[in-house]
């Protein structure tokens, strides 16, 4: 992997980086760059906040308008999509206008998005809260394409995952609250049961999904203008600039190519799988926590629940920090991909708080399954690093994918049935991290050492 000089002038705090082939560092003391940490990691806080918010929203929006699981699930199909369809854009966004610039840009997206809620539910139209979570990801989508680079190297390159770590403590940390959150504010008022809803006339049932709609204007328009304020403050803030100036030579003198690390392309297939069964799994948990042979919960009391599974998520990611110190990266993800996958089957099989539990703490095997994926998959690549993260940036796709899929199996077995499809992605997990996760310098040994084996038995 291609390494980072940064040269920094005490007097314009501008950090210029290039992949250059040796490290040095002229550093101000770290305490310098405390304030720009703190500001930047509130934004980690708000998209972990809102993405976690959709697992409230797709219960709300189904009983709102009646839908089958498969239309709910339209909600991360819209939300995810964005990582698709503008990582791209975004990157090339940072290249002209810089790191600053892109985050407020960014959040400006994400207000937009969060005051699209307010007609949306004026007019109580499901396609126009779709629209709304568009614009949303689109801007978060922005932010984690400035933020996530910004904080590693805003400081010392030794203590870059540190920074990184924290950073994504503080998503987590969103991500645990907004159930609880979205449960006290959202979700407070009990919706009407199908039988109920049929009996509405027309006019009745628009004005039924008004007044149940209207419990989200209040939250997003909170949200959009917190969102709206922190832009102003990033926009405002004397934040150290960074530059990014590749190395031409060492792009023309590679001959690399993405396509020969199989960790990369298999990696880009994880990150797939990983991040549609974590959203499969969270978008359904409170409709299937009020199942009647599974936790009987009220849609509130369910998405209290719900804080359990992300809460899980953050404690192991806390944990996995120090265990991946220890244990081989690729062995301590398919441990925890042979969990979570028992741990969902046994929920399958079961019924009551066995089955409650059990699905719940799926969200504490999950936490290092993603930073170690992305780590494993850009490993030895060298030049190629920048092309093959947003690679794996775009899979984040499978939220949108893989939800849906199991929305149209729900509607058809039974939502308890349908979470096979965790299954399958977590066992693909598996062989990623005992095989497919090795980089070429371990597959090129692995192979000469068979080849050797061969020719001897022979002799």
């Amino acid at each position: 992997m291609a390494r980072v000089e940064m040269t920094i002038s005490p007097l314009t705090k501008t950090t210029a980086i290039s992949p250059l082939t040796k490290t040095t560092a002229t550093q101000t003391t770290s305490a310098n760059y405390a304030r720009p940490l703190a500001i930047v990691t509130t934004l980690f806080f708000m998209w972990g906040l809102l993405t976690s918010l959709n697992d409230i929203l797709v219960p709300h929006l189904k009983s709102i308008f009646d839908l089958g699981y498969a239309a709910a699930m339209l909600v991360q199909f819209a939300f995810f999509s964005a990582y698709f369809l503008f990582s791209i854009p975004w990157s090339r966004i940072v290249t002209a206008i810089g790191y600053q610039r892109t985050m407020v840009a960014g959040l400006v997206g994400m207000a937009a998005g969060a005051l699209l809620f307010i007609p949306a539910a004026a007019s109580a139209s499901f396609p126009l809260f779709l629209g709304a979570l568009v614009v949303l990801a689109a801007g978060i989508t922005g932010l984690q394409v400035a933020a996530n680079p910004y904080v590693v190297v805003l400081g010392k390159p030794d203590t870059a995952s540190s920074r990184l770590d924290l950073a994504q403590a503080f998503n987590s940390l969103g991500t645990a609250i907004a159930p609880s959150l979205g449960a006290l504010l959202i979700l407070s008022v009990v919706p009407l049961s199908i039988a109920q809803l049929q009996t509405l006339s027309p006019d009745a049932l628009q004005l039924y999904r008004v007044q149940q709609a209207d419990s989200l204007r209040v939250p997003y328009l909170v949200i959009g203008g917190a969102l709206a304020l922190l832009a102003a403050v990033i926009a405002t803030s004397k934040l150290p600039t960074i530059t990014t100036a590749a190395s031409s030579q060492e792009r023309r003198s590679s001959g690399d190519s993405i396509w020969n690390h199989p960790n990369l392309i298999l990696g880009a297939l994880g990150i797939f799988t990983y991040v549609g069964a974590e959203v499969s799994i969270g978008s359904f948990l409170v409709n299937y926590l009020g199942q009647a042979n599974i936790g009987g919960l009220s849609p509130q009391a369910a998405a209290f629940h719900v804080s359990f599974y992300w809460t899980g998520a953050m404690v192991g990611r806390f944990l996995g920090a120090g265990l991946l110190r220890r244990i081989k990266a690729g062995r301590l993800l398919a441990t925890c991909a042979v969990c979570t996958a028992l741990l969902v089957v046994v929920s399958m099989l079961t019924s009551g708080e066995v089955a409650m539990w059990s699905i719940l703490a799926v969200g504490l095997f999950n936490s290092i399954m993603f930073p170690t994926i992305f780590s494993l998959g850009v490993a030895e690549l060298g030049s190629l690093t920048e092309r093959g993260s947003g690679i794996l940036n775009m899979a984040i796709v499978g939220g949108a994918i893989l939800p849906l899929i199991q929305g149209v199996i729900a509607d058809r077995i039974g939502i308890q049935h349908a979470f096979f499809v965790p299954v399958i992605c977590y066992a693909y997990i598996v062989f990623y991290g005992l095989s497919g996760s090795r980089p070429n310098s371990e597959r090129y040994v692995a192979d000469y050492a068979a080849s050797h084996s061969m020719v001897t038995s022979q002799d």
